[in-house]
């Protein structure tokens, strides 16, 4: 059986390389996630705990897709890339709007709640999609098939497949796609001025509805771009993977400055890095992997609570 610890478990003849060359693949996914993290927060400063569980939901419709589809081999040339493609919009499709329907359901009524109210309410809602999914598809392990090119080449001993290669463009290209968007439409003007002063900017004529809910759109969309990837890089499916991936990318956005685009990128790059590093040079490296995510954690949040491109801010009033 295909696991994360096999893949990570350095199959190159440099380790350290092939170990930096898998961690690399691994961020790009945690930061597509964490970039849903932050960019709640930095829009209405809630945690949105649900939101590994709408990357979860997006890798379960895609396995269902790709079986109503019949795909049980790579295919090649021009059937490649429409499949891709077809998978990518059905995946950022049904995580965007499932993302936009759990604000418009549960986070909307509740933002002038004390801020207890909607984590609660986050927390709920991530049980409840945990809970749908398990009785629909099972509590067990589903093998994903094989669906992109299997081929690789060596990069200084480490071995680099063709994959990585579209997983890593893949983040790289929506995530600059994202900051474009942000700093130049007047959508992404709009998000700015609500993330800082969400009374100055609805003055200004900013409909705040509708810019958190395309904020909530946005986030779920790229973690349905992570669940395509993930799904085809780790080639199982599973109700609960959202649970860890999710902890592990809200770390990432911590670890960068949650709130911050970028922060939430390069957090997701490192912990990529350390988790697959710790996977390879710790003694029974994949056990205890999570730990040290989760340590580091701590010590951002003890040591540098606005993380590495962070910045202090006052409360919002």
């Amino acid at each position: 059986m295909l696991t994360l610890a096999s893949l990570l478990a350095g199959g190159g003849t440099n380790i350290f390389l092939q170990q930096i060359e898998n961690g690399i693949t691994l961020g790009a996914m945690y930061a597509l996630v964490a970039l849903g993290y932050t960019l709640v927060y930095g829009i209405i400063e809630l945690i949105n705990f649900a939101h590994g569980d709408v990357f979860m939901w997006g890798t379960v419709i895609v396995f269902l897709v790709v079986g109503k589809l019949g795909v049980a081999s790579p295919p090649s040339g021009l059937a490649l890339v429409g499949l891709m493609i077809l998978l990518l919009a059905i995946a950022m499709g049904v995580s965007g709007f499932l993302n936009w329907g759990i604000e418009r359901v549960a986070y909307r009524r509740l933002r002038k709640a004390p801020r207890l109210a909607p984590l609660i309410a986050a927390i709920g809602v991530s049980f409840i999609l945990e809970t749908v999914m398990e009785l629909w598809q099972g509590p067990n392990f589903t093998a994903f098939p094989t669906i992109f090119p299997t081929g690789d080449f060596n990069v200084f001993g480490a071995r680099v497949t063709y994959l990585d290669i579209f997983i890593v463009l893949l983040s790289v290209t929506l995530m600059y796609g994202l900051s474009q968007f942000i700093n130049t439409s007047r959508l992404g003007r709009a998000m700015r001025a609500t993330a800082q002063d969400p009374e100055a900017a609805a003055l200004m004529g900013v409909n705040i509805n509708q810019t958190i809910s395309v904020t909530f759109l946005i986030g779920g969309a790229l973690a349905g771009a992570a669940a395509l990837v993930y799904n085809m890089y780790i080639g199982q499916v599973w109700f609960l993977t959202g649970f860890q991936l999710g902890l592990i990318a809200f770390t990432a956005a911590v670890l960068g400055g949650i709130g911050n685009i970028y922060g939430a990128v390069l957090g997701g790059f490192l912990i990529g890095l350390i988790d697959s590093l710790a996977i390879q040079y710790l003694p029974d490296g994949f056990a205890w992997s999570l730990a040290v995510v989760f340590a580091i954690l701590v010590l951002i949040l003890v040591f540098r609570p606005s993380g590495l491109l962070g910045q202090r801010v006052p409360d919002k009033v």
